[in-house]
């Protein structure tokens, strides 16, 4: 009987241990999962998770929006489409003087028109900008204060020195977002008498 006794407890320990290995391996799990989320996010991670007051649900958010852009097609500009997309920034600039809230508009309306090429869907600004985040998070928070500046140009709260500002935080996602494709160069045969010299 004594046997049986050593053995029932030899067994719960057996699974007490394994319960509790299970458990730290979980846990290791999640902190891994929640480090790759914070080092790919970086602000991005702290404001999900202050806005949606839960670690869980804004990793999951962030999780989210992860697979949503792994679903569409963004690509990369052909060099002369990013041609056309530096050109047009420098001449709205350069109006920049004459024009500020239109230029600040303008300077909107382009982001859009790129993010569009490149394949970002057009959906509210909320919805841009978390898309925006998977792939740049460095710049989603200009994105955000530029969008803020031009609300309150709308309500004609906005001077000069923040529409400046606001076209500024507007170019730092521009240049992120002006990804060109790589040129592939064709390989040239060489000929004998190029390896004799």
């Amino acid at each position: 009987m004594a046997t049986l006794d050593t053995q029932t407890w030899i067994i719960l320990a057996g699974v007490v241990v394994l319960a509790l290995f299970a458990l730290g391996a979980w846990v290791s799990f999640k902190k891994s999962q929640s480090q790759k989320l914070r080092q790919r996010f970086g602000p991005e991670y702290g404001r999900t998770v202050d806005n949606l007051r839960s670690r869980t649900k804004a990793e999951s958010e962030l999780k989210a929006r992860q697979k949503r852009v792994e679903r569409l097609n963004i690509v990369a500009l052909a060099p002369s489409e990013a041609a056309t997309f530096t050109e047009a920034w420098k001449v709205l600039q350069g109006r920049f003087v004459d024009n500020p809230k239109g230029a600040v508009a303008e300077a909107d309306q382009l982001v859009c028109e790129l993010m569009l090429k490149r394949g970002y869907p057009m959906g509210d600004f909320e919805r841009r900008a978390a898309d925006i985040s998977v792939d740049h998070p460095g710049v989603v928070d200009n994105y955000r204060l530029a969008q803020a500046i031009a609300v309150r140009d709308a309500r004609g709260d906005a001077d000069t020195e923040e529409l400046r500002k606001a076209v500024v935080h507007l170019r730092a996602l521009f240049d992120e977002l002006l990804e060109v494709k790589a040129v592939k160069q064709q390989a040239t045969p060489v000929t004998e008498m190029e390896l004799e010299s």
